[in-house]
């Protein structure tokens, strides 16, 4: 089994100090994606939950896009909520992104780490050749 990491070292957190952790793993056609922000440069978007949403997708989808895998090989995508009174608008950013082949889910409230309101992983799978 080969695995590949993709930005160790270039995930930027508040303050755009460098993070501990690769962007994602790969590891025969599977791609783990570490937990995405609604960050820009280091920093947190204004902005409520439907900006914020729309930006830690995008920010998730480029690194799924960048391995070279696309939206349609996301199995699984983890989310946690700030406020759970936020979860229908999710759903509709959500839906925006995945359409009418939507992953697998699981969406549970949570405290924040960093002063947002959302933030998504993923799980994705290629067939190898």
């Amino acid at each position: 089994m080969s695995i590949k990491r993709y930005g160790v070292n270039e995930s930027k957190g508040s303050g755009r100090q460098a993070l501990p952790f690769a962007k994602a793993t790969e590891a025969d056609g599977w791609l783990y994606v570490s937990g995405q922000t609604p960050m820009v440069e280091g920093e947190v978007i204004d902005g409520g939950i439907v900006p914020q949403a729309h930006q830690a997708i995008s920010n998730m989808i480029s690194i799924v896009e960048a391995a070279g895998y696309s939206v349609a090989d996301i199995m699984r995508v983890g989310v946690w909520l700030d406020d759970p009174r936020d979860f229908w608008s999710f759903n509709k950013i959500f839906a925006q992104y995945f359409g009418d082949h939507p992953p697998a889910r699981a969406c549970v409230q949570s405290a924040m780490v960093v002063d947002c309101k959302v933030e998504v992983d993923c799980i994705a799978f290629r067939k190898t050749t």
